[in-house]
């Protein structure tokens, strides 16, 4: 079995488009997407066209869920952007997407964790950084989930293969099109980032579960020439270094 994992897109269609390319060279027998799918000052409706068509199996993010829930008012300016751009019944849509997706019997896809879109599963916030989250909060985070098998994740942005508690492997494939967080007081320390295209794929081999972490170039200076026009130089330095400030 061969799954490519994405997530995070956040409206970069430039490198989802790059991303699928790339997944068509690998031979793989299916495609999940783990949220966060739109939001971001790119090309948020055309990349929601994009994957509309594609119909992959996919789970809610925040950032899904926020652009219905939450008041214009309340939204990061990525996101007030994101949902202009899109129709009420386009914001209904990706709020109705899955909290939580059994992409097979021992694959449990989230975009958080399995209880909360808005807790890194793998990290937690120090001093301003994201780092490792110590075992016994992985744990807890996973509640039910940590047991053999696999748990797929996004939000943090931040590509890992973990073996965790009760013998589950923890994999998060990166974001395909926002390295750091240009809205986040967290983005000054996500200084290791860079500004390819990420995702990864999962392979079961004898009996095991591996993956590929993958990095792909692509054109990410259009990209943030896209962000650069629509007003946010922040996202367009982000996208061009993969790092913020």
């Amino acid at each position: 079995m061969r799954l490519a994992v994405i997530s995070d897109i956040h409206g970069n269609l430039a490198a989802l488009e790059a991303v699928l390319a790339d997944i068509e060279t690998r031979a793989v027998d299916a495609v999940v997407n783990l949220g966060d799918c739109v939001t971001g000052p790119l090309w948020p409706k055309e990349t929601f066209a994009r994957l509309v068509a594609l119909d992959l199996p996919t789970v809610r993010g925040n950032h899904d869920r926020w652009i219905l829930d939450r008041p214009a008012a309340d939204l990061s300016p990525a996101g007030r952007y994101a949902r202009d751009a899109l129709s009420p019944s386009e914001r209904a849509w990706l709020h109705a997407l899955p909290a939580t997706l059994d992409v097979a019997p021992e694959i449990l896809a989230v975009h958080g964790t399995p209880a909360d879109d808005t807790t890194y599963l793998l990290e937690e916030q120090r001093d301003g950084h994201l780092v490792p989250a110590p075992r016994a909060t992985v744990a807890a985070r996973l509640g039910d989930a940590a047991r053999p098998g696999v748990v797929l994740c996004g939000h943090s942005h931040r590509q890992a293969l973990v073996q965790g508690p009760g013998g589950v492997v923890i994999l998060n494939p990166g974001s395909v099109g926002c390295p750091a967080f240009a809205d986040s007081p967290a983005a000054g320390g996500l200084e290791y980032r860079s500004p390819h295209a990420r995702y990864a794929i999962l392979t079961l081999r004898h009996g095991r579960w591996g993956a590929e972490l993958l990095a792909i170039d692509y054109d990410w200076d259009a990209a943030a020439r896209r962000a650069r026009d629509n007003g946010r130089p922040d996202w367009a330095d982000m996208l061009g270094t993969g790092a913020v400030g």
